[in-house]
C-alpha cells in the first residue's frame, strides 16, 4: 500500500459541538459607577441624551469612555430566555454590564440572523423603532429602512490605511460576520457593514464609547445611505433576492409548478418542470399529507397515473394542473360544472301532508 493510499483511508473524527455553560454576572449590583453628563443648559433633551441650549459642541464629545465592555467567549451563555423562549437579546449583556447572568429574562449571546423576531418594528433588544433617525444618527434608528452599516468616528489612525481597516476589523468582526468595510484614512472614520442588520444593532451598542488599540472614544452611530448608485442597486437586488426566497420557501411547489405550466401554454412553449430535490421533496411530503388526509376520511386516495411522455405538459405539470384546479373546486371557485341541486326529501308516509293543515273554524 503506498503513502498517497494510506493517507486517503484516514478518517478524520468529527468536531464536539461545544455545549454553552449558564451565562455569568459580568458586574456586581452597584458595581458600576453612573457619572451625570455635566449641565451645560437649562433643559435636558431626552430624545437626545442632552442638555439643550449650552453646548454647541459634538454630543459626543462631552461623553466619557465606557467602564465595562462584552466579551463573548468569557460572558455568552444560557439565560432564561434560552427555555422561556425569548428570541430578544439583553441590553445591558451587550454593554457589558449584566448582573443577573444566567437569570437574565433575555438571551446572553448574539443575535441569530436565521431566526426571524416576532416584531419588525423592533430591534434585537424589544426596542421600539421609529419613522426616522434622529439628526445625528443615533438611538435605535428606523423601520423604514433596513441598516446594515456604521459610522465608526474619532479613530486614532496610527498606521497606514490597511492597518488601520485590520484594527477594525479586529474589534468589529466579534458580534457577527462583516460584508465590507471602508476606511476614510486621515479623517478618522470607518464604515463597517455587516451581513445581518441585527448584528449591526448588536454591535452598535456594545461598542459606544469604547476604545480600539488605543485610548480613543469611539463615535458609533449609524450610516446615512451611500449615495453611490451602484450600492443602491445592488442593495436593492439584495432585498427582492430575499424576499423571493422568503416567499418561494412558504408556497406549495406544486401551485408554483401549475402556475408556470399555464404561463408556458399561453406563451405556446414546452414546459418542463424543475428537477431539484429540495422542490421533488417537499412535493412528495405533501402529496404523502393528502393521501394521509384521504384515509381519514374513509376514502381511497387518487390512484396514481402513468406517466405521459406525450404532449406539450409533462406529467408533474398535468399533476400540479389538477391539483390546483381541485383546490379551486375545494374554495368554491370552480364555475365549469354547477354542483346538482338536492332534491327535497319526500314527506314520511305516517306524517302530516299539506292538506292535513286546516283552521279551526272548519271544524
Amino acid at each position: 500500500m503506498s503513502a498517497t493510499e494510506a493517507e486517503t483511508q484516514v478518517v478524520t473524527a468529527p468536531k464536539k459541538v461545544k455545549k454553552l455553560k449558564p451565562a455569568r454576572k459580568q458586574v456586581k449590583p452597584g458595581e458600576v459607577e453612573k457619572k451625570e453628563a455635566p449641565q451645560t443648559g437649562k433643559e435636558y433633551n431626552i430624545w437626545y441624551n442632552k442638555w439643550a441650549g449650552g453646548d454647541r459642541e459634538d454630543s459626543y464629545s462631552n461623553k466619557i469612555k465606557s467602564q465595562t465592555r462584552c466579551n463573548m467567549k468569557r460572558d455568552a451563555g444560557l439565560t432564561r430566555a434560552n427555555t422561556t423562549g425569548v428570541k430578544y437579546c439583553c441590553l445591558f449583556f451587550a454593554r457589558g454590564c449584566c448582573p443577573y447572568g444566567w437569570e437574565c429574562e433575555y438571551l446572553h449571546m448574539l443575535p441569530d440572523a436565521s431566526i426571524a423576531l416576532p416584531d419588525t418594528s423592533k430591534d434585537c433588544f424589544a426596542r421600539d423603532k421609529f419613522s426616522d433617525y434622529r439628526d445625528d444618527m443615533g438611538g435605535v434608528g428606523s423601520f423604514q429602512r433596513q441598516n446594515r452599516t456604521l459610522y465608526i468616528g474619532r479613530i486614532k489612525e496610527t498606521g497606514t490605511g490597511p492597518e488601520t481597516e485590520e484594527v477594525v476589523k479586529r474589534h468589529f468582526k466579534e458580534w457577527g460576520e462583516i460584508e465590507k468595510i471602508r476606511i476614510l484614512q486621515y479623517r478618522s472614520v470607518a464604515f463597517v457593514t455587516y451581513v445581518s442588520e441585527l448584528n449591526a444593532q448588536f454591535a452598535k451598542e456594545a461598542m459606544a464609547c469604547q476604545s480600539l488599540d488605543n485610548d480613543e472614544i469611539l463615535n458609533v452611530r449609524w450610516a446615512t445611505e451611500d449615495p453611490n448608485p451602484t450600492s443602491k442597486v445592488a442593495e436593492k437586488r439584495r432585498l427582492e433576492d430575499i424576499g423571493r426566497e422568503a416567499i418561494q420557501a412558504r408556497m406549495d411547489p406544486r401551485i408554483v409548478d401549475a402556475m408556470h405550466a399555464m404561463r408556458a401554454l399561453e406563451d405556446g412553449v414546452e414546459y418542463e418542470a424543475p428537477e431539484e430535490d429540495e422542490h421533488v421533496q417537499k412535493r412528495q411530503r405533501l402529496i404523502e399529507e393528502d393521501q394521509e388526509e384521504y384515509a381519514e376520511q374513509d376514502s381511497p386516495p387518487p390512484e396514481p397515473q402513468p406517466e405521459q411522455q406525450s404532449g406539450i405538459l409533462s406529467a408533474d405539470a398535468m399533476e400540479g394542473l389538477k391539483y390546483f384546479a381541485e383546490i379551486r373546486r375545494k374554495n368554491g371557485l370552480g364555475s365549469a360544472v354547477a354542483a346538482p341541486k338536492a332534491s327535497p326529501a319526500p314527506p314520511p308516509a305516517g306524517g302530516l301532508g299539506l292538506g292535513d293543515y286546516a283552521s279551526d273554524d272548519e271544524d
